[in-house]
């Protein structure tokens, strides 16, 4: 190894050192709050922003946060630790680093926030530093379009929710959400609660993939793999999720809230449940299955019982142990043997025993076998669903059907590709992966085991405070326990486990069966293509229609909206105006008046360009002349000054123009007619506003100050010279810069004709 190498390999590690440093401090950090949130000690901090518009930086640290801000720095310290041997030879790794910390850092500060603005500010800024995660194999086609699907997808979704914040922060009169949540008689009875509803849950249906917006999810395996351990298993995609919780107090028990969040929930769970049967490349597999997990924590976050919030709370936590230890193991599959694909893998227990464990014990967690964190979570899942006042039975049979198929992925993810026999040739010979790689997914699972056999840690430090966030007392927390009797959700996780071994017997009929049926029914991921397309066909005919390149056309859209615009704003709202008196018109300013017409005249009626822009001039000296009648003679020689070298300049280039050729200008009747259209209304507003009182605040300020604050006598002069003095020198700046941008312009006009 040379000098260079060994110099790369040491900045790729100080590269990717330092996150797992940070992350780790940022974890320990917020673990040290747990014994103050467990009491239920609620932590808020406020710094101020914009406080005219109740806008603040204002961050809370309750239950529901500081469960998510744990999964987030913890597990966002092993995929770090992970990436560093998966990625560190990757050309971009420190550009994959800053995306990766930038995307933790986003999502912490969505979690935390508790005011609605800021909130939407880190919930954008998860949506780019993941549009740029998703896309960072840039490279290949596949990357770039699963990462526009996501930005696109996520993006709209965010607009409609922001729309709902601000309806929801003018109905309340605060942006603050501890201060909102506090008054759900007040959103639940205002006219605008089902507006805002759905508005934000536009939001995050979008961001958590729940159908019809499931699509995006599964496309965004093109991200590295710790990209996709980190989305899935604590961040991006539970975004939504979260919301929905936080939001769960001040909304939470109307008809629309309780159906919509439990049939999307539920159809998101079983369709995605269903889908993930027929894939054989492993991550796309567990993609599927967090759709699953998002759906049925959706389901939940329907009800208000304590079952229903206690397993919300408890699956929450098991998801993102078994999810992002699977992920990982697939990465290390993926990255020793070459290949994801479940029909090629098997007999790797022998090669990877420290893989195979972690993977054990994490798939039984997602199965639900006992003592596993995901049995408990399994069990309560049950007891939520039987708990539902509506429609128990549906909600149990959604749950059940779900988890049955989730025990089926389990095996295909984490059993075939170790003990069954190898069918093909692997691209590369069987190892264990590096042990970089291999700690992370093993303490994620062996954590999964050891709250199963002690739950009553987990559900004092983090269910309980999570389920008072909730519910707003840690007293309707239900017990967590590996043994609750025989009851009916012991029955059902037994039918789950009975179901999901004859589903895992005959997957791969189910798979063939699945890929014909599907094979015939329209496909979202397909739809997306067809609208992407009519997107592009709709802004080519519109750019075609207000684009054309034609100034004429420019000008008389403008001045079209301006009067569209100022008319219904006047008859809408009214105008008070008074004619003047005409006969107080002297001879003088009768003459200007027909100089200032006649050259408008002209300049209508002519077909020779430079007869129509001295007529122009004729009509700039004739406003000068207003000037000098009124008794602003500096003001009358400045405006002579301007139009006597447009006039010039403008003839000077319209030389070489052709004649205007009247016969085919159709269009200047329209012209005139939105001219003298655009002229009335604005006479009209003159007239209103001459009507009015004038107010000499202004007036009587400058002619107070002009002199003992700026020494001058010239009114205007001085407040051109001091007052304005930035705004004026921005346009001498602006006259300069055209100056000398014309004079270049003519210099290579010149030199071009010199060369012909």
């Amino acid at each position: 190894m040379d000098q260079q190498e060994r110099t790369e390999d040491r900045s790729a590690l100080i590269i990717g050192i330092l996150p797992v440093l940070m992350s780790s401090v940022l974890f320990l950090w917020f673990l040290g709050f747990v014994p103050q949130i467990a009491e239920g000690l609620v932590i808020r901090s406020e710094f101020g922003w914009v406080p005219s518009l109740g806008i603040s930086f204002s961050f809370v640290l309750d239950g529901l946060s500081l469960t998510f801000a744990l999964l987030i720095s913890g597990i966002g310290s092993l995929v770090f630790l992970y990436s560093n041997t998966y990625l560190s030879r990757h050309a971009h790794f420190s550009r994959f680093v800053m995306f990766l910390f930038a995307f933790m850092l986003s999502m912490l500060g969505l979690v935390l926030a508790d005011n609605l603005i800021l909130l939407f500010i880190f919930w954008e800024l998860t949506t780019i530093t993941s549009y740029l995660l998703i896309g960072f194999g840039h490279e290949t086609a596949n990357g770039r379009r699963s990462a526009l699907q996501a930005l696109f997808v996520t993006g709209a979704g965010a607009l409609a929710m922001l729309a709902g914040f601000i309806l929801l922060g003018l109905t309340i009169g605060s942006f603050e959400l501890s201060e909102i949540l506090d008054q759900s008689d007040k959103i639940q009875s205002s006219g605008a609660y089902e507006l805002i509803l759905l508005l934000i849950l536009a939001g995050t249906f979008t961001k958590s993939a729940q159908f019809p917006f499931h699509f995006w999810l599964p496309n965004a395996m093109a991200a590295p793999t710790p990209v996709s351990s980190f989305l899935h298993s604590a961040t991006m995609v539970k975004a939504g999720v979260y919301l929905m919780a936080r939001l769960h107090p001040g909304f939470a028990g109307t008809e629309l809230w309780l159906w919509t969040l439990t049939i999307f929930g539920a159809v998101t769970a079983v369709l995605a449940s269903i889908l993930a049967i027929r894939q054989t490349d492993l991550k796309l597999a567990l993609a599927y299955t967090t759709l699953m997990a998002l759906g049925t924590l959706t389901l939940f976050l329907g009800q208000e019982s304590g079952y229903a919030m206690t397993a919300f709370a408890t699956f929450l936590i098991v998801h993102s142990l078994y999810k992002a230890s699977l992920f990982l193991v697939v990465g290390c599959i993926d990255h020793t043997t070459g290949t994801r694909d479940a029909d090629v893998l098997g007999g790797l227990g022998r090669y990877m025993p420290i893989t195979t464990v972690a993977a054990a014990l994490a798939a039984m967690s997602m199965a639900g076998f006992p003592p596993f964190l995901g049995f408990i979570g399994k069990e309560l899942k049950y007891a939520g669903a039987l708990g539902v006042a509506s429609e128990p039975v549906l909600v149990a049979g959604a749950v059940l059907a779900a988890n049955a198929l989730m025990f089926t992925v389990a095996g295909i993810v984490a059993f075939r590709p170790f003990w069954q026999n190898r069918k093909a040739s692997l691209p590369r010979s069987p190892r264990e992966a590096p042990w970089q790689m291999v700690i992370g997914p093993l303490i994620l699972a062996v954590l999964g085991t050891a709250f199963g056999l002690y739950p009553d840690v987990l559900e004092r430090s983090l269910v309980a405070p999570t389920v008072a966030s909730l519910l707003g007392s840690i007293e309707d927390t239900k017990k967590l326990t590996l043994w609750a009797g025989v009851n009916l959700p012991l029955i059902l996780s037994l039918l789950t486990v009975i179901t999901g071994l004859l589903l895992y017997w005959q997957h791969q009929f189910l798979r063939a069966q699945l890929s014909d049926i599907l094979a015939q029914l329209p496909s979202f991921d397909r739809g997306w293509d067809h609208f992407l397309g009519a997107l592009k066909l709709v802004a080519f005919w519109q750019t075609r229609l207000i684009q054309p390149g034609l100034l004429h056309h420019y000008l008389f859209a403008t001045f079209a909206t301006v009067w569209a615009g100022l008319t219904l704003a006047i008859l809408y709202g009214g105008i008070d105006f008074r004619f003047p008196n005409m006969a107080k018109i002297s001879l003088q300013g009768a003459a200007v008046i027909l100089l200032v017409v006649g050259g408008a005249a002209v300049t209508t009626v002519t077909t020779s360009r430079i007869t129509a822009m001295a007529a122009l001039g004729v009509v700039g000296i004739g406003v000068a002349m207003i000037f000098i009648v009124f008794s602003a003679p500096d003001v009358a020689i400045t405006q002579l000054l301007v139009e006597t070298l447009v006039v010039v300049l403008v003839a000077v280039a319209l030389l070489r123009l052709p004649r205007l050729d009247v016969e085919r200008s159709r269009s200047r009747i329209y012209d005139a007619a939105l001219a003298v259209g655009v002229g009335t209304l604005v006479s009209f507003i003159v007239l209103a506003v001459v009507s009015q009182p004038f107010d000499r605040r202004v007036t009587d300020y400058f002619e107070t100050v002009s002199w003992p604050e700026a020494f001058g006598r010239n009114i205007v002069n001085v407040i051109l010279v001091d007052f304005r003095a930035l705004d004026t020198f921005g346009e001498v700046v602006v006259v300069a810069v055209a100056a000398l941008s014309a004079y270049a312009l003519l210099r290579v006009t010149a030199q071009s004709k010199q060369k012909r």
